[in-house]
């Protein structure tokens, strides 16, 4: 239903219609909140509720990016949003936002981030909307909350998410009247990922969604598929009381791993906050991370695309370029970012892409975008072919390998030390070097990451190799590296 749009009101200089006067409260505090440079990250924009992003913030985000929009020469945005607290109000403000500069929102109320991607690829009621904004803070701290953006059917990241904040301060707004309307979009989303999986057998597994808005969906999208389902965690609630939704951390898991150990389960399924990432455990406790998960997913998709090109990140095991080229396909390294991979698919258009950080993104069969519910189904329509799940998914190739280690560093200092360790880069034991994304080095039995974080102030470091002596060795020239340019550094090894 749209608006009826009358005379505005003003409230504390920012002029209001019927859409927030219907609501109980104001959607805005005493004042205005003042707009922060910190809030527009790399690939979206975050930020804490309260201290750097409030309602009247979400307004000027939408009144920026429907203007952006609008110079597409379309008028339409689908919207939805987690289940966080701060939620409806944020919504409320982005909604007039958007509304004010002429653009039609399709609210898609409380849904997962791929169901707001879904929503740009497909009609919905005649309208066909290629730009969408998600409402989440997917793994941060209850009080955080942001958007997630799909630009003209572009994933938006870097130069561009400055942009909207640059037209924010020229209040470089177009100017209109648009429409509110409402729509379920999870039958369709449903239907169309029922349409593609076909399982071999009927699996039982365990799902953890970490109290995530994945909890909402997930356990009816299996049920469906034909699994039996033991849920965990998943009635939707913004203060996360259980564990953190955020599966690339094991002690987010341990849940899960007990519950494979003490049922008849035989794989566990776990999401972060909005479900566009997927967390995997075997019967027998095993984390399956997912540089290792896309092995099994280059695999099946070579299968019917043979030769093609399978994007994979910085962070990701070697063992995957190997297992990829035995695979018959052709590997390519690309930076961290689940935008800039994103982009990438897009542009090679290659038929698979991954994450270490857990974004798989399906062009083959599915629409390219990063989707932790379908990859999920993905992975069972695999797996229940399986003799032995569970020896499928050990059997791997894996590694000797660190967690993410992570240096702190000044604000914009992690950028500048690479620049540097890039220009002078000395590893006297080396293979090769790849700069694409910080400095990746290769050596004979292993390799070592050292890369800037887009979206905190810290060197993200990661190392793997055949033996636990090899990694020491790898450690010790990086170490060396660091220190000859920063001699002071405290180094997390």
């Amino acid at each position: 239903m749209g608006l009826i749009r009358s005379q505005p009101l003003v409230f504390n200089g920012l002029i209001l219609n019927e859409f927030e006067l219907n609501r109980s409260t104001p959607i805005y505090g005493r004042y205005p909140m003042e707009l922060s440079a910190s809030i527009f990250k790399a690939y979206d924009i975050r930020g804490v509720i309260d201290k750097t992003l409030d309602p009247s913030i979400a307004r000027l985000i939408g009144q920026s990016f429907g203007s952006a929009i609008r110079e597409l020469g379309e008028n339409t945005c689908v919207v939805g949003r987690d289940g966080r607290l701060s939620g409806p109000s944020l919504m409320q403000g982005l909604t007039e936002g958007l509304l004010s500069v002429g653009v039609n929102v399709i609210d898609l109320g409380v849904v997962a981030t791929p169901m707001v991607y879904f929503g740009t690829n497909i009609a919905i009621n005649g309208q066909q909307a290629k730009s969408g904004i998600m409402i989440t803070g997917s793994h941060n701290p209850p009080d955080y909350n942001g958007f997630k953006m799909v630009l003209g059917g572009a994933a938006i990241y870097g130069d561009q998410i400055q942009a909207l904040r640059e037209r924010i301060i020229q209040k470089q707004f177009a100017t209109g009247a648009g429409t509110r309307s409402e729509y379920n979009i999870f039958p369709e989303y449903l239907q169309r990922i029922v349409g593609d999986i076909k399982l071999s057998r009927k699996m039982k597994i365990a799902v953890d969604c970490g109290n995530g808005v994945g909890g909402a969906f997930a356990g009816r999208l299996f049920r469906e598929l034909g699994c039996e389902v033991e849920e965990l965690f998943c009635e939707v609630d913004g203060t996360f009381p259980n564990h953190h939704p955020d599966p690339a951390h094991i002690e987010n898991l341990q849940d899960l791993i007990k519950n494979l150990q003490t049922t008849d389960n035989e794989l566990g399924l776990a999401f972060d906050g909005d479900a566009d990432r997927l967390g995997v455990v075997t019967k027998d406790g095993q984390v399956i991370f997912p540089d290792r998960q896309m092995m099994l997913f280059a695999k099946d998709v070579l299968s019917r695309n043979p030769g093609a090109q399978i994007i994979y990140d910085v962070k990701c095991t070697r063992n995957l370029a190997t297992y990829i080229k035995e695979a018959g396909g052709e590997p390519l390294m690309w930076k961290t970012g689940h935008s800039l991979v994103k982009a990438k698919l897009k542009e090679t258009g290659a038929p698979l892409a991954g994450e270490m950080s857990g974004h798989i993104f399906f062009k083959d069969r599915w629409y390219g975008f990063d989707d932790g519910l379908y990859t999920g189904a993905r992975l069972l329509e695999i797996l229940s072919s399986a003799q032995d799940p569970n020896a499928t998914l050990n059997n791997l190739p894996n590694a000797t390998c660190t967690p993410e280690l992570q240096m702190p560093c000044a604000e914009g200092e992690a950028f500048t030390l690479l620049e540097k360790i890039k220009a002078n880069a000395k590893f006297p034991s080396a293979e090769s070097i790849n700069t694409i994304d910080g400095v990746r080095v290769e050596y004979a039995d292993g390799f070592g990451l050292a890369r800037p974080s887009n979206t905190t102030p810290i060197v993200v470091m990661r190392f793997e190799a055949d033996n636990q002596a090899a990694i020491e060795r790898i450690q010790n020239e990086f170490k060396q590296a660091f220190l000859s340019i920063k001699p002071e550094a405290k180094l997390p090894f």
